[in-house]
């Protein structure tokens, strides 16, 4: 995070102003709001002291595992909920929320928001961050099995990769989902192919990304050098490296672009909360720079403020994704269902 004192000092007026002009009754509340959100949700310890200072509002966090996980829930306690705001559902699972109330609508008006991301929020929740779901692979694995990388959804069902490949399940993860609706952009007509050779190849489905990562794969231990991550993954290999990596050093992991495909993510007040007006104060925090601006060496993901800084690290070892594969939220919502039970029944 470059944000330095002065620049936390306008930011903090500028929450003020904007829990201000949101509620008055938010602004010195003696309230606790409870966010909802997936276990690996890990943002900077005190992040929020500056947005209970001025408000009063004290924040926790609930884990509630994986983001299909949090969803299938959030669906059952619909209008009786966990909490207060929810954080982390994205466009592969927004419809699912949508359709079963779990949202009080409430779209942040904090300047600076990327406006094609609100408009794929449905006019009920904020986005707050966007990256891309892609394979990963360990570097040093593969050099040492003497395979070069695969560049393509084809290359993961070759015979040198056979073994090679972890993915979280589409069905629990939202992650995996995400892998399976890349494999669908790719190819619409053919994608069942595609997992029917994944399946004969070998590929390894488990129930979440962290077991995939921290588990399964190479550069912890596992027997697998290809996981389906993230693009921004590489950076959080350095800056969590342990033992440290010497400066200067590449990543350990790399990315296979053309296998990305964009994931958006949004925060929303959950309906039944007992603190809506506070609720909508937060969700403007999570969207101001100065919370933004923490989230990609916490969170590794890009933020949806455009005024929000990126640090030297994140930049220098995220691999551009120029041409992501994308999908409609209305397309999403339309055949998610179907194309899980298909993806099931090849997968199993």
């Amino acid at each position: 995070m470059k944000t330095g004192t002065s620049a936390l000092a306008l930011a903090t007026i500028a929450l003020a102003t904007t829990v201000a002009c949101s509620s008055d009754d938010a602004t010195k509340k003696d309230v606790t709001l409870t966010i909802v959100a997936y276990e690996s949700f890990t943002p900077p310890e005190g992040i929020f002291d500056a947005f209970t200072n001025e408000t009063g509002i004290s924040v926790r966090i609930v884990a509630a595992g994986d983001a299909g996980e949090m969803i299938a829930k959030a669906t059952l306690t619909a209008g009786n909920p966990e909490g207060d705001v929810m954080w982390g559902v994205d466009n592969t699972l927004l419809s699912r929320a949508l359709d079963a109330d779990v949202f009080d609508p409430y779209v942040s008006g904090v300047d600076g928001l990327d406006p094609d991301l609100v408009a794929t929020a449905a006019d009920v929740v904020t986005p707050v961050d966007y990256g891309d779901v892609c394979v990963n692979y360990d570097v040093e694995r593969l050099e040492q099995l003497g395979i070069d990388p695969p560049t393509s959804f084809d290359d993961l069902a070759s015979p040198e990769y056979r073994g090679l490949l972890v993915t979280p399940s589409a069905l629990t993860s939202s992650t995996g989902l995400a892998f399976l609706l890349g494999t669908i952009a790719d190819d619409p007509d053919g994608w069942q192919q595609t997992w029917r050779d994944l399946r004969d190849n070998d590929v390894l489905v488990v129930g979440g990304w962290y077991e995939a990562y921290y588990t399964e794969f190479s550069r912890y231990g596992g027997e697998r050098p290809l996981v389906v991550s993230y693009a921004s993954s590489p950076p959080a290999e350095i800056l969590f490296a342990d033992p440290p990596l010497p400066d200067g050093s590449p990543a350990p992991t790399a990315v296979v672009a053309s296998t990305c495909f964009r994931q958006i993510e949004y925060a929303g007040v959950l309906r039944g909360s007992k603190h809506v007006e506070e609720a909508r104060a937060l969700i403007d925090y999570l969207v101001s720079p100065i919370f933004q601006e923490s989230m990609p060496e916490s969170l590794f993901v890009f933020p949806a403020n455009e005024r929000a800084t990126l640090s030297d690290t994140f930049t220098t070892y995220v691999q551009p994704v120029t041409d992501p594969l994308v999908m409609e939220p209305a397309t999403i919502a339309a055949s998610r269902d179907a194309w899980l039970e298909e993806w099931d029944a090849i997968v199993g």
